[in-house]
């Protein structure tokens, strides 16, 4: 049975000279755990990112990073900085150049646009007035008007033209009407004044004997604001020269300041002296000797080097350390372990459940999603992801998932007979299968209800294996917490308790005996009771029986009387949860049977909609397997997680996050 991959503690005493190179080195394997050091993580710490001087490589990083998004060049990936190596002085100065020419760029451009913005509003300032050939003079100066110009917001002119009525006129100049032109009687001017100020109109400063913007002066205006527009055009297109000549050189730099920044900051926390850095961190056992090896090879022998086995550990051995849980799978497999650190992290040496995971994950959502075309679906899905041609993000590492449980869940739309919940296409297969075995039929398993004794006696057989189904993920899940205690030795845990082996016992032996009864019709008999009764007192007092086991005094720690009190309380909760555990898996049946119901009334609303058949269907299968699909995988989750994670989480450990660059 599996268990959770070995471990080795390594100590590494370093060279100064050497300390860039072998952080490189264990960087790029992503296989090394530092036990402890200041920021305990592989990320960059706040302060380095804050760009404190100690690491002048992430300011570096940061400043080339802004420049990749001014010139819109594509960011690193994580081959590069596998490729990549630590910044040398000569990448540092070919960065500080390439940045300072980034810079004049950046600050040409950024007047080029403040000079196109003036001369943009200087073009529509001048143009507003374009039309009056009057005196403006002689125009305010009329003993009968009142004259304001000014800017609005264009926006609010019908507005504002609205609100003034019959009292004023509003004039635009120009054809955006943000400049306008506001005349009154001498007597409404007040007025006037009042509701311009109530849309926000900030009034000009006219000159005397103003008549207007003379033509040339237009035409000069106009020929700035080509110059202005081609001279950002001009710097537009330099831009893009640079980030087309230099793309290389910039990714280039960005990897190797990456990669430099990282390694300053684990190095700024790292134990050393003037000499020598000491570096301690937890490795898989497997990949030990060889990655040893390379890093004596690496600094020439300029390194020492001790493995601890993890019990040979003080911090192991007194507990204040849990050693670090790596979980090794083939894709499949392995596409399911965040499923289980999501839950938590095994115990180091513990067994490894994800095998499991997978098997039942994929088993039950077959059974509750069975369809063959929809199926089909999810397996295309997977496929297509796991070559990358449908990119999801993180996703597409949960390809092997999406495949498997397409696989599920077209064998059992096989044996239901379901294409897209059509049952007419599967038909010649369903009689040339069960033709093999007796009498052809179609389908395989029928689970519509049609009202026959038949189809109820098939319906309650399916419900019956689906309990069945949770039987054994409940046995399975009690069986590991066993055999979990027994190898930490807490052989007290492992015999008795709920999930120990008295409550497996009482658990198995009460099913076989319902199973004997209902076939049988076996009465209970006094060895029944017996079984029974010793199981489930086993069970009750299972932590007096540890105390006893374990030579701990008192025996009933809180008295005779809080024993018995929470011996009837396990003993409730062992009933029910055992219960519970069993009937929960009811639902998985029922979706089955909700699943072919729903197939079926897409299938005979297809059929209603005559010519909008194949509409009816694609729209009603894509609401099937985007919604159902969300729902019963959630199902299935929270079935693992309560009723077989329960049996033997009872502690987590610490998952194995290795040191590794990141982008």
């Amino acid at each position: 049975m599996a268990r959770t991959t070995p471990m080795n503690l390594v100590e590494l005493m370093v060279m100064r000279s050497d300390i860039r190179s072998v952080l490189e080195f264990l960087g790029k394997k992503g296989n090394f755990q530092f036990q402890k050091h200041k920021s305990d993580s592989s990320k960059m710490s706040d302060s380095s990112r804050a760009g404190e001087a100690k690491n002048p490589e992430y300011d570096l990083f940061v400043k080339l990073q802004d420049a990749r998004s001014f010139l819109a060049v594509d960011d690193i990936d994580s081959a590069l900085l596998q490729k990549s190596s630590f910044a040398s002085e000569e990448s540092k100065k070919q960065a500080e150049k390439f940045l300072a020419d980034v810079d004049d760029l950046k600050k040409r451009e950024l007047e080029a646009n403040d000079e196109l913005k003036r001369a943009k509003e200087s073009k529509e300032e001048a143009e507003s007035f374009k039309n009056l050939k009057v005196p403006f003079s002689e125009l305010d100066h009329l003993s009968f008007l009142s004259l304001k110009v000014g800017k609005i917001d264009s926006s609010v002119f019908e507005e504002l033209s609205f609100s003034v009525g019959s009292r004023a006129i509003i004039v635009p100049l120009g054809d955006d009407k943000s400049k306008i032109l506001a005349a009154s009687s001498k007597k409404a001017r007040f007025s006037l004044d009042s509701e311009l100020k109530k849309f926000g109109f900030v009034p000009f400063e006219i000159p005397e004997d103003f008549k207007g913007v003379p033509d040339d002066v237009l035409e000069g205006l106009e020929s700035k604001l080509s110059e202005c527009q081609k001279n950002l055009e001009y710097i537009e297109e330099e831009r893009k020269n640079m980030a087309a000549s230099h793309a290389l050189i910039l990714q280039k730099l960005l990897a190797e300041f990456a990669i430099s920044s990282q390694i300053v900051d684990v190095q700024n926390n790292l134990e050393s002296t003037s000499l020598v850095y000491r570096i301690t961190g937890w490795i898989p056992g497997a990949d030990c000797h060889t990655m040893m090896k390379d890093l004596d090879k690496l600094t020439e022998g300029r390194i020492a080097i001790r493995v601890y086995n993890p019990f040979e550990v003080p911090s192991v051995i007194n507990g204040t350390e849990q050693v670090p849980v790596r979980l090794k799978h083939g894709k499949l497999v392995g596409a399911f372990e965040r499923m289980i650190f999501s839950y938590g992290s095994p115990v180091y040496g513990s067994i490894d459940p994800t095998p499991f995971v997978a098997l039942f994950f994929t088993l039950l959502f077959g059974i509750m999603f069975g369809d063959a075309g929809q199926g089909l679906i999810f397996l295309l899905m997977g496929i297509l992801m796991g070559l990358k041609v449908i990119k999801v993000g993180g996703w597409n590492k949960f390809a092997p998932i999406f495949m498997a449980i397409g696989c599920s869940s077209m064998i059992m739309g096989i044996l239901t007979g379901e294409f897209f919940g059509n049952e007419e296409i599967l038909k010649p297969l369903s009689y040339a299968i069960t033709g093999l075995f007796g009498e052809s039929h179609a389908p395989i398993l029928h689970l519509m209800p049609d009202g026959s004794e038949h189809s109820i006696k098939t319906m309650f057989m399916f419900f019956g294996v689906t309990v069945g189904v949770g039987f054994i993920i409940n046995s399975v899940g009690l069986v590991i917490n066993i055999i979990n205690n027994l190898l930490m030795h807490k052989v007290s845990k492992a015999l008795f308790g709920k999930n120990g082996l008295s409550g497996a016992i009482f658990f198995w032996y009460v099913v076989v005996m319902v199973i004997r009864i209902v076939v049988s019709k076996h009465a209970i008999d006094l060895a029944d009771g017996v079984v029974i009764g010793t199981t489930l007192f086993l069970t009750m007092f299972s932590e007096p029986i540890h105390r006893i086991i374990e030579k701990e005094r008192p025996v009933f720690e809180n008295g005779l009387f809080a024993a018995v009190i929470e011996a009837i309380v396990e003993l409730l909760e062992t009933l029910i949860s055992y219960m519970s555990n069993s009937i929960s898996f009811i639902r998985v049946g029922a979706f089955g049977l909700a699943h072919a119901v729903l197939g079926f009334i897409i299938a005979t609303l297809a059929e209603m909609a005559g010519p909008a058949y194949l509409g009816v269907m694609l729209v009603g299968n894509a609401i099937v397997v985007v919604l159902e699909g969300m729902i019963v995988a959630i199902q299935v989750i929270r079935l693992q997680y309560y009723e077989f994670f329960s049996k033997f989480f009872n502690e987590t450990g610490r998952e194995f996050k290795p040191f590794s660059f990141e982008i």
